[in-house]
């Protein structure tokens, strides 16, 4: 038996170290060893944090084992965080300078990850990885100066572990875009030209890749969310107006194409139906970005007609209404006029 209720933890340790670096490298020796683990750790419930922290422990002195006993390591911790028999939260001891600067940690990754994803999926992976805060520190794994997407996706995208790649790469997209809200919402406290703040995020759309139709929907939740707004519905269309007259500008610079257009209007529809004191003032903040030429009539019809979501759609599409039909009127006589000037 690996583990006895009678002995000490590190006593049964030693013995689980035994059993583990003289197994075969075969997938199925290495689920066999983790049914046992799994069986023990639920007939014992005392040993399942006492087990977690000595794969911590192990993990730290890598570089005293051989390549052979690593991989067997990796994927047996694989198996176990596929099981649930430990957390994501071992991962921290990779992060370890020396391991990481010698290639242990990434090596090591490797082996781990293919052997997760075997039991599970990249769903199931990342979820794990998300609930113990491990999801942005993948990069980590490499030294500083190679710390970068581009390396993180080459490295792991070779070693046949492409979805691990793109799941980083997304983490990282969506950090940088945490990121860039919180800069803007801090560069309109502290009140900063629409003229630099434009320039900003311009330089940031070339830096990051971001497309015109990502970015309007953070400069919208921006905008949205660099105020206090006040909770009685009556005076909170009034503010919503105002702010958004000061920040059309803004609006306006990035929704040069129809599809931004439309990215935003769908924004600002999912922001009044999630905010219920907003429910009302849909259709006078759409009147307001109609005027200050940031969405366009073509637009708005587009999105009354066919490109709505369902939230809220009754509501909005009723105060829509005489809007929509002064817009088809002003449209239809547009086209009388240009019929008789021919």
């Amino acid at each position: 038996m690996l583990f006895s209720p009678g002995g000490t933890l590190s006593d049964d340790m030693t013995r689980t170290e035994y059993c583990l670096f003289t197994a075969s490298e075969d997938l199925e020796t290495m689920q066999a060893y983790a049914q046992v683990f799994n069986k023990l750790i639920r007939r014992y419930k005392y040993l399942e944090k006492g087990f977690e922290e000595e794969i911590k422990k192990l993990l730290l002195f890598l570089k005293g084992f051989t390549e052979s006993e690593r991989n067997k390591l990796a994927m047996l911790t694989g198996i176990l965080l596929a099981n649930g028999n430990i957390s994501a939260s071992i991962l921290n001891s990779l992060f370890n300078e020396n391991l990481v600067k010698e290639g242990v940690s990434a090596a090591f990754a490797v082996k781990l990850f293919k052997s997760w994803i075997n039991e599970k999926d990249i769903n199931s992976v990342s979820a794990s990885l998300r609930k113990v805060g491990m999801d942005n520190r993948l990069m980590e794994l490499f030294p500083a100066n190679k710390r970068s997407c581009e390396h993180f996706s080459k490295y792991f995208t070779d070693a046949g572990l492409k979805e691990l790649s793109d799941f980083a790469r997304n983490q990282q997209s969506i950090g940088a875009r945490k990121e860039l809200q919180k800069e803007l919402q801090e560069q309109m406290s502290r009140g900063e030209t629409l003229k630099d703040i434009i320039a900003y995020v311009r330089e940031e759309m070339k830096k990051t890749s971001i497309s015109e139709q990502t970015m309007i929907g953070i400069v919208w939740t921006s905008v949205m969310s660099s105020v206090e707004w006040n909770k009685k519905e009556e005076l909170v269309t009034e503010q919503a107006i105002k702010l958004l007259k000061q920040y059309s500008p803004l609006l306006k610079a990035f929704t040069s194409q129809g599809l931004s257009e439309l990215t935003l209007l769908l924004k600002i529809q999912e922001y009044c139906y999630d905010n219920i004191h907003f429910m009302k003032a849909f259709q006078k903040i759409v009147v307001l970005l109609y005027k200050a030429d940031v969405l366009s009539e073509e637009v708005i019809l587009k999105w009354y007609t066919e490109s709505h979501v369902a939230k809220g759609k009754s509501v909005f599409l009723e105060q829509m209404k005489k809007f929509v039909e002064w817009l088809k009127n002003a449209e239809e006589e547009s086209e009388s006029e240009e019929e008789e000037g021919d």
